[in-house]
């Protein structure tokens, strides 16, 4: 499967609408089933649905909204990696700079999340 880099990128956009919309199924269904996410304002440890959508539902409270700083894209086939530096500015004005990666799978049909690992900026 050959995927353009902007393609990936889209996925991301796509994320940022749905955390934009403030309903965390809407960003959870981005997600496979299985997947894993490593939050960035939270130490546990997500690993399904359930557990991603309830980190959800504090963070899209705070009225995130993201931007990419810095975007590195690699296609191996069916898995796609996205990773980089992101910000994520809050309805109140705080904003947090983290890195992240995304690992996404195509499933046959569309491009899910497998895995989202997010952490602040050691530094600054």
């Amino acid at each position: 499967m050959n995927m353009p880099d902007t393609d990936i990128t889209s996925l991301f956009d796509a994320w940022n609408v749905a955390i934009q919309s403030g309903k965390p199924k809407n960003v959870s269904a981005l997600y496979e089933n299985n997947a894993i996410l490593l939050p960035t304002v939270s130490n546990q440890v997500r690993h399904n649905h359930k557990e991603i959508e309830d980190y959800f539902v504090h963070f899209l409270a705070k009225g995130p909204k993201g931007v990419i700083n810095e975007s590195n894209i690699r296609i191996f086939g069916n898995i796609a990696i996205n990773s980089g530096v992101y910000t994520i500015t809050f309805s109140d004005g705080n904003l947090i700079q983290a890195r992240f990666t995304f690992v996404y799978h195509w499933n046959g049909h569309r491009w899910l999340i497998e895995e989202h690992h997010s952490s602040a900026m050691p530094e600054g």
